[in-house]
């Protein structure tokens, strides 16, 4: 599952200009940067600020948009990423993230790489210091400002609504069950779209969980499409198992931040409605 690196550097911060969540300032405007993306969310992000063609290296897990990415080389998955091919590609900037990808990764990445760029939103609000980071470190502002103007737009548009909030139980991976906790951007992608997830005694963020008496504190129950991929046949026995109403739900929108975010927070309103539906018969 994936595992929360702490960064050496300075204290954790809201990125302004181009200083990183890990409180590293990089050069803003940078000439003809070669970037490796190692977060599938952020590799489409920098596509859709117009960074593409400064794209060099991407995992596996980078799938969209899929025509642009095609011909950029793989580097290895988030978790097992090709060290000495990253090297081989001689990128200026490596794009990483606190939940993607581990600690160790960083490091050694710091050793061969002049930039490395660490990413960790917390909330969908957060995706607006990402886009500011990103258009100031690769001198795309103004798409960067358009991102920003649509996602404002869709925060307000979910303040405004103020639905009553309905307890979830979110669930990413099976065998053992997991979920998540309420200080991860799933909780909060939730709670714009008017859902809670439900809390739990648990340092981790990504807790192995009983299912049955955590489902029985829920309204219903989500499954995820990722990183387990969660199917009719999961539907079905949990709704049996549990009692409670069971949704297919797709994880890419609940959980992928940067440009995904501003559809994804379109999706959460859909679901909401469909769970509102399914409760009510």
């Amino acid at each position: 599952m994936t595992e929360v690196f702490q960064v050496l550097a300075a204290s954790p911060a809201q990125p302004t200009e181009a200083t990183d969540w890990a409180g590293v300032t990089h050069p803003k405007d940078f000439a003809s940067p070669r970037i490796i993306s190692l977060v599938p969310s952020l590799t489409e992000l920098l596509c859709s600020l117009g960074l593409a063609c400064h794209l060099v290296g991407r995992t596996g897990f980078c799938i969209h948009p899929r025509h642009v990415l095609r011909n950029v080389p793989k580097v290895g998955g988030t978790k097992n990423v090709n060290i000495e091919r990253i090297k081989r590609l001689a990128p200026t900037h490596v794009i990483v993230n606190v939940d993607e990808n581990t600690r160790e990764t960083a490091l050694a990445l710091r050793s061969v790489v002049p930039h490395v760029v660490v990413t960790h939103p917390l909330t969908v609000k957060d995706n607006l210091a990402l886009y500011a980071l990103f258009g100031e470190l690769f001198g795309a502002r103004e798409k960067a400002a358009e991102l920003s103007l649509a996602l404002t737009q869709r925060l307000d548009a979910c303040k405004a609504r103020a639905e009553p909030l309905r307890g979830v139980l979110y669930l990413i991976w099976k065998d053992p069950y997991m979920t998540v906790s309420k200080d991860t951007y799933i909780a909060d992608m939730l709670l714009q779209g008017g859902m809670e997830q439900i809390g739990f005694d648990s340092k981790s963020r990504y807790p192995e969980i009983d299912i049955k008496p955590a489902a029985a504190r829920a309204s219903a129950i989500l499954l995820s499409s990722e990183p387990y991929r969660f199917g009719s046949a999961d539907q079905k026995a949990l709704s049996t198992d549990t009692a409670k109403p069971v949704l297919l739900v797709d994880g890419e929108m609940m959980s992928w931040y940067g440009s995904r975010a501003i559809s994804g927070l379109d999706y959460v309103h859909v679901l909401k409605a469909e769970l509102e539906k399914t409760l009510h018969g």
